[in-house]
């Protein structure tokens, strides 16, 4: 029987960014994502319920992601399910489940999130394909005039 262990998450970073290397010199970006369920309970009011996240980025997409994201700043994530543990100073076992990123695209705007300026303000909003993030289309102008099915070159 095959295994699936993939999970596609929208939601709001719930602080800056963390950018670490490793003693090997790779990257790693750790992102906290705050992703809201909306449902009605029992007496039909609308209830909306946070689920918190955390998020770890490798490599270049990383970098990027420490660079250019901050607090409130919405983003897409695909990735995959990690479960680590480990020992704590004080003896005690503990464990988390986590979210390994193949590609992280920022969506909205760097306004979006409050940026108060400075080199994060100036940045581009993503660094394009090669490093798994998707391009800003917004300044892009949709073709002119109606089209069909007969227009499709396929």
């Amino acid at each position: 029987m095959a295994s699936i262990n993939r999970v596609v998450l929208v939601g709001n970073l719930t602080r800056d960014p963390e950018l670490r290397t490793t003693p090997n010199g790779k990257s790693v970006c750790t992102l906290g994502l705050a992703v809201n369920e909306k449902y009605k309970n029992d007496a039909g009011e609308w209830i909306e319920k946070p689920n918190y996240f955390d998020i770890v980025v490798w490599g270049a997409q990383g970098e990027s992601c420490g660079q250019y994201l901050s607090k409130g700043r919405q983003i897409a994530v695909d990735g995959r399910l990690s479960f680590r543990s480990w020992e704590a100073q004080d003896g005690s076992k503990r464990s988390k489940v986590e979210v390994i990123a193949n590609t992280v695209q920022f969506l909205g705007s760097r306004q979006d999130a409050g940026a108060s300026g400075g080199a994060a303000a100036n940045a581009p909003v993503a660094a394009g394909a090669s490093s798994g993030l998707s391009p800003d289309t917004s300044d892009f102008d949709a073709p002119s005039g109606s089209s069909s099915d007969d227009d499709i070159p396929f």
